[in-house]
C-alpha cells in the first residue's frame, strides 16, 4: 500500500478480522492514508454487522463499498442478510421467512455521514458516487446493487434497472435532510432510489477527535520507541 489502503473480503484480512475492524485500525495508524474497504452484503450485513454499525457511528475516515446482490454468491446461494421474503435458495427451498435488512435505514439510523446507495448497471453515476466518497471526510458508505447471475435469478439487471430512480433527478431533494433522507430509504418496490441520500461534512472523523493524532503525525511514522526485537516478536506472536 502506498497512498490507499485497500482490503475486501477474503483477501488482506483473515476471516476472524472483519475487513472494517482491519481499515479502523490501518487508518488510526496511519491518518494520511486514502482507506478504501469491499465486500459483500453477507459479509458487511450479517457476518460484519456489528463492525459495519460501529464504524459508522465512529465516522472513521473510510470508504466502504458494499456490493450488495442479495444472496451468499460466493458459498453457492444461501439467503443473505439482504434477501428478499419468500426467496427460494439452497438454505430456504420454501421461501425465505426472514425480513431483509435495510442498510440505508440502518446506516442513518448509526448516525452515518455519507450514505449512498447506487446499481453497478449503471456506471457513470456510480463512478460520480465514489469520488463523492473519496472526497467526504469521514465515514462513506454506497451501498452498490450488483446482480448475480449465477444464484440470484429474482435481483437481475433488468429488474433493478426498471426500478432505479436516482435521487439526483428530484429537484425537492435535500441530501443534507436527514428525516427526508430516512423516508426515501423507506421506498422500495416498483421504484428504488439510488444515489447520496445523506451527507454530514459538518462532523468530524474519528482521527481527528483523538488528541494524541494532533501532534507529531501519523502514529506509523512515529518511533515507538520499542526495540526492532521486541516488536517483531509481538508480531509474531500475533500470527
Amino acid at each position: 500500500m502506498n497512498d490507499v489502503g485497500q482490503f475486501r473480503e477474503g483477501a488482506h484480512a483473515h476471516p476472524a478480522w472483519p475487513p472494517l475492524a482491519v481499515a479502523t485500525g490501518v487508518k488510526m495508524a496511519n491518518h494520511d492514508l486514502t482507506v478504501v474497504v469491499t465486500g459483500g452484503d453477507g459479509d458487511g450485513f450479517g457476518i460484519g454487522g456489528n463492525h459495519f454499525m460501529h464504524t459508522i457511528r465512529r465516522n472513521v475516515d473510510l470508504l466502504y463499498l458494499a456490493m450488495d446482490n442479495q444472496i451468499y454468491g460466493l458459498t453457492t446461494g444461501q439467503v443473505s442478510p439482504t434477501s428478499r421474503v419468500g426467496m427460494k435458495t439452497k438454505s430456504t427451498p420454501f421461501g425465505s421467512v426472514e425480513g431483509p435488512i435495510n442498510p440505508i435505514a440502518l446506516a442513518l439510523a448509526a448516525g452515518g455521514t455519507f450514505v449512498a446507495r447506487a446499481f453497478s448497471g449503471a456506471q457513470k453515476h456510480l463512478t460520480d458516487l465514489i469520488k463523492q466518497g473519496l472526497q467526504h471526510k469521514g465515514f462513506s458508505f454506497i451501498d452498490i446493487f450488483s446482480p448475480c447471475v449465477t444464484y440470484n435469478h429474482d435481483n437481475t439487471y433488468p429488474w433493478f434497472k426498471a426500478r432505479v430512480k436516482r435521487l439526483e433527478d428530484d429537484p425537492g431533494y435535500d441530501p443534507k435532510n436527514w428525516v427526508m433522507a430516512m423516508e426515501k430509504s423507506q421506498i422500495w418496490g416498483e421504484e428504488i432510489p439510488v444515489g447520496k441520500f445523506y451527507e454530514d461534512a459538518e462532523r468530524p472523523s474519528l482521527h481527528a477527535m483523538e488528541p494524541v493524532l494532533h501532534e507529531g503525525g501519523p502514529l506509523a511514522h512515529r518511533d515507538p520507541r520499542i526495540a526492532a526485537e521486541v516488536l517483531r516478536e509481538f508480531v509474531a506472536e500475533l500470527m
